[in-house]
């Protein structure tokens, strides 16, 4: 087929996404050293960049993990008969497969943005100033200002926010995302 089917195969190679999932299962501790001294080799050291990249390091196989078993529940014939209704490849994904594996796709962005919301260490030790997460921000904040609890309730209600957003825009899918769909 032109879509589910091939995708599937090609991340998850009949291994019930093993590999994929490998990645989530260890901790940041243990790859902290080789990213700091990576980032550093190549000037990216406190830049959003490097939290970025160590994030998806993290939460990209996770994604491709739990999206596997979405994408595998869609039949095989429903890619067989838009490729005779004539839609390619990129109508096939916006059209027909998006829409079908869209609780799936709230499912993974919810547990992506949470590893990565929660995660303190890794974001911590590749910045210094300039890129530090708002936890590190407080917790410095604490440590300088320990009378002002006026900021720290203003930083940690700003810390809420964007869970709180993520949670509104796909709380109608969390639901059908976490009842459907397979992780082996």
């Amino acid at each position: 087929g032109t879509g589910a089917g091939a995708l599937t195969a090609l991340v998850c190679d009949g291994v019930n996404g093993w590999p994929a999932a490998m990645f989530r299962m260890l901790a940041p501790a243990i790859l902290l050293a080789p990213f700091v001294q990576i980032f550093s080799d190549l000037g990216l050291i406190d830049t959003h960049v490097a939290v970025a990249i160590a994030h998806c390091f993290f939460n990209v196989p996770l994604a491709i993990w739990i999206l596997e078993g979405f994408i595998s529940a869609i039949p095989r014939e429903m890619d067989e008969s838009a490729r005779i209704d004539g839609h390619g490849l990129a109508s096939f994904m916006l059209r027909i497969l998006i829409p079908q594996i869209a609780p799936g796709i709230a499912v993974t962005a919810f547990f992506c943005f949470m590893f990565s919301w929660t995660e303190y260490m890794l974001a911590n030790a590749l910045t210094t100033v300039d890129a530090k997460p708002i936890a590190g921000i407080m917790t410095r904040a604490a440590g300088v200002m320990t009378g002002d609890v006026a900021l720290l309730s203003a930083a940690s209600v700003l810390g809420l926010l964007p869970g709180l957003l993520l949670i509104i825009f796909v709380r109608k899918y969390l639901a059908t995302g976490f009842s459907m769909g397979r992780v082996l």
